[in-house]
Order: structure tokens, then C-alpha cells, then sequence
């Protein structure tokens, strides 16, 4: 018969190298999934060790077991064995930063109160040593009445002494008394609510113990929903007899687990002589001041996104490139028809545009592996978290938000570093905002065709530069009152505190910075990848379907077994433009356009920018080729094609009005500045939080603010330039 696998979760305070021991433990090996309705991740891997299979799962950082959400009520379910579906811990590891011992005890005191085997594990040993910090292990392990075990994750040092004492722990299966850090009268009256409160599914003593700590926390709002009125107005009475003897809860458990974490550190840490200098105060004193670490944290912004933006390229042109090769071969080896045209347009255009994302998902995530795992990434946050902080944001939003200018995917899945779920859902709420390179061939193709080309200060400043600008601006003008609005209304709710804490410089773990950006691309390829090809596959059978393409098919076969010059090339080229152009029409998206097009008339648009709209759904650039397309270019123009400008240009109404004007050029680009057509970002929105309410949202309050923009921007311009 085999071994029941048994369980271990790591818990710790961020910052203490949790994720590094983890990846220690387990290796590469790891699978990431969220638990069921919420977002918070679970990362599960497997002890490698040969004396048994052991199960580990790493829960994201906590500062202690007080859920102020459903997400982190969800990590502490997983501790006290309540979360439906799940099994039960066999082992908690609590991983302690040694350089901050008392302060991470609070932690150790609440694990200690469940009454399950805890193993404490006290890494960044070397870190402690070299401050002069010494501590007794030993000593420490008698106070606490758990094991202890000194370590260095980053070093692997101590591990292999870990896992025995893992082994050892996940055999003995022993029982310990959970501990009482806080007054014992407190725990009196939770044991006389708990005995009198007879509800058929009351919760673990634990979360009951919380609902009365924690007033308004999300432990009481669930106890509550299955309580009479008069249950409810009786932890009302517990609580306030509670305080009405021992003084406000809040400054109770505060007082009362830091004078624990005090007593049980007694003759534990000392100090010794000759401790290395440390570097990180004088660092601080650079890279925090008030003047130079802002411009420090510019220029390295600055550097971060350009190298992102320039050293992408060269990966992304090979991955087009590899595209257009293997379009190429399909060509050579199938006859023009339905099923090509599925598996060049359709699968492989599909698996381009998610993998096409690959470089930058890559390298943000690598820089920002190491700005975490070095420690900037803390001071970063603290820098900027006053300014983000008058729109509703935190610091940590800064970095998701600036790398969606680069693209908006990544920038989304960058606000997993936002511990807050009401500021990290803010957040991806107006990332999209942020114009991506993807609305810059957009902007470039009408600038190019309809702004004037004016100038002034001998050519160093001019209009269609101040155009450009102005488009970048218009999304961040538009995300600020947004975020503020959505953290008043739908994101409202308590205030979180802006805890951080700034922990030692320290060369990043290579491993463990490697595991992080895997992870990341894994996640993305895996889950949002799969959604985006699916959505690619329909917009091309959209595009695609009930027109007839026999006519399309026969010229594309003339043209490709042409071998003689004196065959009429030219002219099939030219027919096969139009007949492409016929058969969008005539297909279902052609027909949605003409379907619309009473709904874009006072945008100054006609069906065909319609078409173009819908077109690029999967991807913003998309609509460059869709009108090449439309006016019988063919669809490999690009945004700087002398023809499609002047097919723009040329364009008229059946009145003979011109289509194109500089009011319709600002309308369009306000529209894809505010919009949300893209189903990359709208998919990937879908995975980080684990809801379709969120990316339907996004995309219906973004369409219906890019509408109002662009009807009101070609309406006033009308009237100014008309």
C-alpha cells in the first residue's frame, strides 16, 4: 500500500525568504493554481527527499492570521482546516527572519494558538551573524515548546537539517496544546459565546476567537451570515464585556503577543563583538532621501522600461519572424482554401499573438524579481506610495502601471507584488489606460495622414509631436479620477494601512529570481494563453465566414503556381484585393460594422472604421491591416504605407464629403486611447482575478468613457477645425 502523502505549508512575514525556501525544497517542480472564487495563489510543490512524498504549499506573506478580506480569509481556512475542498495541514513552517526575531514572533504566537504541529524555521541566519546577532536555538525551542531550526535559504545552509526535522515532526503526528498569549479571561469568554451560541456550523475556535477580535474583519462578516439577530447582538455583548474588562481588543492582542514574543526571547538573543559593517543604513540615506532617491528611482524606472521596450525587440521580431516562416511552409505544402487560411490566420496568427507577449512578460518580470529579491523594491514602494496615495493607490502600484505603457498584460500581472486586494484590483482596473505600443501604430498612422505638419522653435518642438503626447496623457488624466472613483464606490471599504517593512540589502538568489520569472511565463502561456488563442480563432472565423471565397482561392492559387512573366500577376493581385475586401464586407464581422454603423456616425466614423474597431479586438494594431484590407490594399501595409494614407485620405461619403478629416483622426485615437479592445489584456484581467465580473466591467465602463471621449472630442473639433 502506498504512503498517504502528507502536508506542509510554509507561512512567514514577507521578506523573511519564504519563497526562497520553498523553491529550496521543492525545486522546479511547482504548480500554481488559485483557490476556488478567489485570487490568492496557492504554490504547490514536493519535498525532494527520499523518505517520503510530503506535500508543500507556500502561502503568500502575512504579517499575522487577521483577515481583512475573502482572500486572506482564504489562507487562514487553510491553516485552521475550513476551507471546503481542501485537506487538513499535517505540519505549519513557519519561516522567521532571525534579524527581526520579536517582531516576527507575533506571527509564530497566532500559529501556536491552533493547535497544530508548527516547526519554526529561522533563515537569514547569516544575515543575524553578521550584525552581531546571536541566538540560542536551543534555548528558543524549550520557550516555545516547537522545534527551531537556523538556516540560510539563499546559502542552503541548514536545509538538509530542516527536512529531518520535517520527517521527524510529519511522524510523530504529536498533538500540541494550542498556547494562550492573550489574557485568559479573553479566552474564557470565547469558550462561554462559543457554548452558547449553538450554530450548526460554527467555525474553527480559532476564526471564532477572530470575529470577536476583529471588529468589521472578514472572519466576523462570515460568521455573521449564519447568525440570528440575536446571536449577532450577543458577540456585540461578549465583545464589548471583553473590553469593557480588559480594554480596547486591538490594543489587548498588540500588547499582549509583543509582551509574549518579549518573555519567550529571555535569554535567547545576544550580541557580539566584531559584526561586519552594514551597508543598508548608508544606502538608505541615498536611495530614500527625499531629492535623490526620486531621481535614483526615475533614472532606474527610465532604464528598466527602456530596456524593456528596446531589448523586447529583437525576441519579438524573431517570434514574427518565426510566425511568417511557418505560414510560409503551410502555403507551400496546402492549396489556398478554408482549412489554410484556419491554420495561418486562425492557430498559428492565434499562437503569435500569445507568445508574442513572451519578452516583455520575461524581462519586466526579471527586473522585477531582483529589485524584489535585492530589497529596492520595498524603498521603491515607500518613494512613491505619498503621491500614489492622492489617487487612491498605493505605492506598489507604480511599477504595474508604468510597465503598462510597454504593454498592459504584463502590467497586470505585475500588481501581484499588491498585497491589498481592494488597491491591486484598482489597479487593474485602470492599467489599460496606459496607452500600450500596441495603440502606437494607430496614433502614427493618423498623426501622419491628418495632423499638419507645423513646427516651431526651429523644428524642435512641433504639433504632431504635441499630438503624440497628448494621447499618452489623455489615459493617465482619465485612470486618476478613475482609481479614485472606484476605490469610493465599487472598491470601497476600510482604509488599509500602508505596512512595509524595508528589510537588508542583499545579493538576489539566482534561483530563486529564475523560479519567479518561470513561474510568471508559465502562468501566462498556460492560463491566459489558451483564452487569447480561443478568442483569436474566433475573431478569424468572424472575419472570415458566410462570405464566398472561391473566387479569393482560385486567384490565390493563379498567383502562387504563376512561373511565366507573362502572366497577368498585376492585375490578379489587384483583383485579389478586391475581392478580399468584398468578402470582409460580406462576412459576419463586415456585417456587424454596417450593423454599427448608426452607433459611430456621431464619432464622424463610417462602417469601415467600424469594422476596423471590432477587428482589433485581439490585438489594437490590428485594425492598420483590417483597413489595408477594407480598401483594397492588401493586409501587409503598416502604419507608415504612403497608399493606405492617401486611400484615407481619398476616402468619401456617398455625398462626396470626405471620410477622413482631423476631427475623425483625434476621435479615433481618443477611442483606442480609453478602450478597452484587447483581449489579451481582458483575459489576462479574467486569470489574476479569477472572476469574469471584473474584465466585463473593464471592458464596459472603458467602451462607454472611450465613446463619450470620442464623440465629444470630434463634436468640439468639428466645430474648431470644421
Amino acid at each position: 500500500m502506498s504512503t498517504p502523502t502528507r502536508r506542509v505549508v510554509l507561512v512567514g512575514n514577507p521578506n523573511t525568504g519564504k519563497s526562497t525556501l520553498f523553491g529550496v525544497l521543492s525545486g522546479m517542480n511547482v504548480r500554481t493554481a488559485n483557490y476556488p472564487g478567489v485570487t490568492i495563489e496557492k504554490k504547490v510543490g514536493w519535498l525532494a527527499d527520499p523518505r517520503g512524498v510530503v506535500e508543500l504549499v507556500d502561502l503568500p506573506g502575512t504579517y499575522s492570521l487577521s483577515p481583512r478580506s475573502p482572500d486572506e480569509l482564504v489562507a487562514v481556512e487553510v491553516l485552521t482546516g475550513d476551507l471546503p475542498g481542501e485537506p487538513d495541514v499535517d505540519l505549519i513552517v513557519c519561516v522567521v527572519n532571525a534579524t527581526l526575531l520579536r517582531r516576527n514572533l507575533f506571527l509564530v504566537s497566532q500559529l501556536l494558538e491552533l493547535g497544530k504541529p508548527v516547526i519554526v524555521a529561522l533563515n537569514m541566519i547569516d544575515s543575524a551573524r553578521s550584525r552581531g546577532l546571536h541566538i540560542d536555538c536551543e534555548r528558543l525551542a524549550a520557550n516555545l515548546g516547537v522545534p527551531v531550526f537556523a538556516l540560510s535559504a539563499s546559502r542552503r545552509e541548514g536545509i538538509e537539517e530542516l527536512k529531518t526535522g520535517i520527517h521527524t515532526e510529519l511522524t510523530r503526528q504529536a498533538a500540541i496544546a494550542p498556547q494562550r498569549p492573550l489574557p485568559e479571561r479573553f479566552y474564557e469568554h470565547c469558550e462561554d459565546f462559543i457554548a452558547s451560541s449553538e450554530l450548526p456550523d460554527l467555525p474553527s475556535r480559532y476564526l471564532v476567537e477572530r470575529a470577536i477580535l476583529d471588529r468589521g474583519g472578514e472572519a466576523e462578516r462570515q460568521l455573521r451570515k449564519s447568525m440570528s439577530s440575536a446571536q449577532q447582538d450577543r458577540l456585540l455583548q461578549i465583545r464589548e464585556r471583553i473590553e469593557s474588562e480588559l480594554g480596547p481588543l486591538s490594543d489587548v492582542e498588540c500588547d499582549s503577543r509583543y509582551a509574549w514574543a518579549k518573555r519567550q526571547t529571555e535569554g535567547v538573543l545576544g550580541t557580539s563583538e566584531g559584526a561586519s559593517h552594514r551597508p543598508t543604513q548608508w544606502l538608505d540615506g541615498i536611495l530614500i532621501h527625499r531629492v535623490w532617491g526620486l531621481a535614483i528611482f526615475t533614472l532606474l524606472m527610465f532604464f528598466i522600461f527602456q530596456v524593456i521596450y528596446a531589448w523586447s525587440g529583437i525576441p519579438m521580431d524573431a517570434i514574427g519572424a518565426a510566425q511568417d516562416f511557418l505560414t510560409s511552409q503551410v502555403e507551400a505544402v496546402m492549396a489556398p482554401g478554408t482549412l489554410r487560411s484556419l491554420l495561418t490566420d486562425g492557430v498559428i496568427a492565434g499562437v503569435g499573438s500569445v507568445v508574442i507577449f513572451l519578452p516583455q512578460i520575461a524581462m519586466l518580470f526579471l527586473f522585477l524579481a531582483v529589485l524584489e529579491d535585492c530589497g529596492y523594491m520595498a524603498r521603491a514602494a515607500f518613494l512613491v506610495d505619498r503621491v500614489m496615495g492622492l489617487f487612491g493607490l498605493s505605492g506598489k502600484s507604480f511599477l504595474p502601471l508604468m510597465s503598462s505603457f510597454a504593454c498592459a498584460v504584463p502590467g497586470v500581472m505585475a500588481t501581484r507584488v499588491i498585497e491589498n486586494r481592494r488597491d491591486r484590483f484598482a489597479t487593474i482596473l485602470v492599467a489599460p489606460f496606459m496607452s500600450c505600443s500596441a495603440r502606437l501604430p494607430v496614433y502614427l498612422l493618423m498623426i501622419s495622414a491628418f495632423v499638419p505638419a507645423v513646427s516651431w522653435a526651429g523644428g524642435l518642438i512641433s504639433l504632431s509631436g504635441l499630438v503624440l503626447m497628448g494621447m499618452y496623457f489623455v489615459g493617465v488624466v482619465v485612470a486618476i479620477p478613475t482609481a479614485w472613483l472606484l476605490k469610493k464606490t465599487l472598491l470601497r471599504g476600510e482604509a488599509a494601512p500602508f505596512v512595509l517593512e524595508l528589510p537588508e540589502y542583499k545579493i538576489p538568489d539566482p534561483w530563486t529570481v529564475l523560479r519567479r520569472v518561470w513561474d510568471s511565463c508559465k502562468a501566462f502561456l498556460v492560463r491566459a494563453g489558451t483564452l487569447i488563442f480561443a478568442a483569436s480563432i474566433v475573431i478569424w472565423a468572424t472575419a472570415y465566414w458566410p462570405a464566398d471565397h472561391t473566387r479569393r482561392h482560385e486567384l490565390q492559387r493563379l498567383i502562387e503556381s504563376s512561373t511565366s512573366d507573362s502572366d497577368p500577376i498585376g492585375s490578379w493581385q489587384d483583383e485579389l484585393k478586391q475581392v478580399s475586401a468584398v468578402a470582409l464586407e460580406n462576412s459576419l464581422l463586415g456585417r456587424l460594422g454596417h450593423a454599427i454603423e448608426p452607433i459611430v456616425r456621431p464619432l464622424g466614423w463610417d462602417w469601415k472604421i467600424g469594422v476596423g474597431a471590432l477587428a482589433s479586438f485581439p490585438a489594437r494594431e490590428v485594425i492598420i491591416a483590417t483597413l489595408g484590407t477594407i480598401y483594397s490594399l492588401g493586409g501587409d501595409v503598416d502604419e507608415e504605407s504612403d497608399g493606405l494614407i492617401s486611400a484615407l485620405r481619398d476616402a468619401r461619403w456617398p455625398d462626396g464629403r470626405p471620410v477622413y478629416n482631423l476631427p475623425v483622426a483625434l476621435s479615433i485615437m481618443v477611442f483606442f486611447a480609453l478602450c478597452a479592445q484587447c483581449v489579451s489584456t481582458l483575459l489576462v484581467i479574467r486569470r489574476e482575478t479569477n472572476s469574469w465580473r471584473w474584465p466585463i466591467l473593464s471592458f464596459v465602463y472603458m467602451t462607454l468613457l472611450a465613446y463619450v471621449g470620442a464623440l465629444v472630442t470630434y463634436q468640439v473639433s468639428s466645430r474648431w477645425f470644421g
